[in-house]
């Protein structure tokens, strides 16, 4: 059953209060941490939105390109102060002062955890290595190093540090400290731990693993404020498995207080890589490994800066067409093909997250065990220290490339294929670290593309055709199935019906300036196995494909109809028992502006006069540079699994691998 509304949107609380105050999910999420109890708290949970993946001048690639913002610049930002952003004038005034429309619920610092110390040791007289070669190169000719030390300390599959670290890299490893250290400080110093619990923050950072410029980049975020006491980098271990194994060691230990989790990005970039099934040893994954990896990384980030990694444009197995698809893809599969882009041919398989999706229950079939069971976020990836700064009309770029914004205000601020990056949002009963971590260890969140969509996905297998309308979507939601994330449970009979899928959605309000866009329609995309070969389909569950909306470049004006609001209960038409399959939500809205057109008509620019518009405004008038996008959200997918046959041992029901923790 489908249920659309029109009209006015109604207030994002009043549409969510009776939902909440129904009884709660089964299970409390546990406490780690001594701080003053929330006096919000809802049982039915409530979502909160934030950015899990931001860089500061703390990181090597940021501050080469003239970044100064710090973590507790970029923790003001997110709670909704101001920033200046390069360039700067003569005084060392910020010329750029770009707003951000609506605080955060949370954030997440994530500077590159390597060369954290010689980016310290550069900077600071005195230090061992501050008179070095590299550092003078680097204080003179910051772009020039930019592309130096790249290319030595993360684009290569052994990489180096330099001499000037010392033996045993001592003098660069006592230097990450200092900043390390500043680091958890504006993490606590900005954390509310009153009552009000208005802006979480975690400790974090990025391990940047780059090897031949595939990017195998994992965010490494921590529960609390029990921390080793040094981030590892890639310079430390440069294989995942080496990073999770130091995790392991150094945080998830008994009695340690220290609980951790590490979310991959821009598989879109990694040439296959980032969902490796083999060792570093060149062996095909086993069970052992599969678990190890499923407990280090329960979600994905599916969305950033350097765009989309949902799918693959015109993927095999597909039995019904995607033409959403096309969202902010990339015309390059490895940052280093950037300049020679046409030369190079489709990105290699398990390049995108749907692709480990499917391979995940693949090797679940294999071994017993599922590597690639992800939640689904989006964040911004910005290196100018703007957490959550998504807005399309007011995008600054995000500073991750060599450009020109560090000494002159650019006509067009970021490379056109790029974008301003997403959300991450997580369903918790309280904004307190606990519980947020909780979500995104359960996979109870989901990503979107920068609005600030609200969106429950819920399976089962008895959920009612007038659960829509019933007023306790969330409480049925919870007492008949299971949230996105997790597992559908065992069917009441021994050969079950099809399973029954719930999902909402309520437009973003907006902001002051900035109306949310209406919303255009819901679906369902299923993956499933079939003779030892995924397959997926999508499904239309709710709203109006032909509702003829559209965006007129000229003026960015939406127009069409719309929803408020969407809800539909669906089962699957095509369900097959003894076949393992996943399901996950994606929300549009109507057509709206994409930045770069904002960017272009701000310019002024005028294509019917070609020999008027500048060298870096062309891209204005080529015409394969979409004017328009459907902004949008994914939610974490709900997995089935046939019966385990007698004797059989399924991965729901193993324990974790000893280290870790649940």
């Amino acid at each position: 059953m489908r249920r659309a509304r029109g009209g006015r949107a109604r207030l994002l609380l009043a549409a969510l209060a009776p939902l909440w105050l129904a009884a709660g999910p089964r299970a409390p999420f546990e406490r780690t941490e001594r701080r003053e109890a929330c006096a919000s708290y809802h049982p039915l949970r409530q979502p909160h939105f934030g950015d899990t993946h931001v860089h500061t001048a703390f990181s090597f690639d940021a501050s080469a390109l003239g970044v100064r913002a710090t973590p507790r610049d970029a923790y003001r930002f997110a709670r909704g102060e101001s920033l200046g952003l390069r360039p700067y004038d003569e005084p060392g005034r910020a010329r750029r002062s770009p707003p951000q429309r609506r605080p955060l619920d949370f954030a997440v610092v994530t500077d590159h955890a390597g060369l954290l110390g010689e980016t310290h040791i550069c900077k600071t007289a005195g230090l061992p290595g501050h008179d070095s070669l590299v550092c003078r190169v680097v204080r003179r000719w910051p772009l020039l190093a930019y592309y130096i030390v790249n290319s030595r300390a993360f684009n290569v599959a052994d990489p180096a540090r330099y001499s000037f670290c010392g033996p045993d890299a001592r003098h660069c490893l006592e230097a990450a400290e200092v900043p390390w250290r500043r680091i958890q400080d504006a993490a606590e110093e900005f954390y509310d731990r009153s009552p009000a619990c208005a802006f979480t923050t975690f400790v974090g950072y990025e391990w940047s693993g780059n090897p031949d410029s595939n990017m195998i980049h994992r965010n490494v975020i921590f529960r609390n404020a029990s921390v080793p006491p040094l981030p590892v980098g890639y310079l430390d271990e440069n294989h995942p498995e080496g990073l999770w194994r130091r995790l392991r060691d150094e945080c998830l230990t008994p009695d340690s207080g220290c609980d951790v989790l590490t979310i991959p990005h821009n598989s879109n970039l990694s040439g296959g890589r980032l969902f490796d099934v083999q060792t570093p040893a060149g062996d095909p994954i086993g069970r052992e490994e599969a678990l190890a990896r499923a407990v280090m990384e329960p979600l994905v980030e599916v969305l950033q800066h350097k765009g989309d990694s949902e799918c693959r444009l015109g993927a095999e197995g597909r039995t019904s067409a995607d033409e959403l698809c096309g969202f902010e893809k990339l015309p390059f599969g490895r940052m280093d093909r950037q300049p020679l882009t046409p030369l190079w041919g489709p990105a290699p398989p398990r390049s995108f997250v749907r692709e480990a999706l499917a391979e995940g229950l693949l090797q679940e079939e294999r071994l017993g065990a599922n590597p690639f069971k992800y939640g689904i976020v989006a964040s911004t990836d910005s290196h100018q220290g703007t957490p959550g700064l998504v807005s399309e009309e007011d995008f600054p770029g995000h500073a991750a490339g060599g450009d020109t914004s560090r000494v002159e205000i650019p006509r067009m601020p970021d490379a056109v294929e790029f974008n301003p990056g997403g959300l991450a949002v997580l369903w918790a009963e309280e904004n307190s670290r606990d519980a947020l971590f909780a979500a995104m260890r359960r996979r109870e969140v989901y990503g979107t593309s920068g609005p600030r969509l609200v969106v429950r996905f819920f399976g089962g297998w008895t959920y009612p055709d007038d659960l829509c309308e019933s007023g306790r979507f969330a409480a049925q939601g919870y007492a008949g199935g299971v949230p996105m994330g997790g597992d559908l449970p065992p069917p009441a009979q021994r050969v079950p019906d099809a399973p029954v899928f719930a999902v909402w959605a309520l437009r973003d309000p907006g902001a002051a300036g900035q109306p949310g866009a209406p919303l255009q329609r819901v679906q369902i995309v299923k993956i499933w196995l079939e003779a030892d070969q995924s397959r997926e389909r999508i499904y239309e569950v709710a709203g109006d494909l032909h509702n003829g909306a559209s965006v007129d470049p000229a003026s960015c004006q939406r127009r069409g109809a719309g929803f408020d609001e969407l809800c539909s209960v669906w089962r699957d038409p095509d369900f097959d028992p003894s076949q393992r399959a996943l399901y996950y939500a994606r929300v549009l809205e109507n057509p709206s502006c994409r930045w770069s057109t904002y960017a272009c008509n701000a310019q002024g620019v005028d294509c019917s006069e070609p020999g008027s518009i500048p060298a870096e405004l062309v891209a204005c008038c080529d015409g394969s540079l979409p004017p328009a996008i459907q902004e949008r959200a994914w939610t974490s997918p709900i997995w089935y699994a046939p019966p385990v046959p007698s004797g059989r041992l399924d991965s729901r029901s193993s324990r974790f691998p000893s280290g870790s923790r649940k």
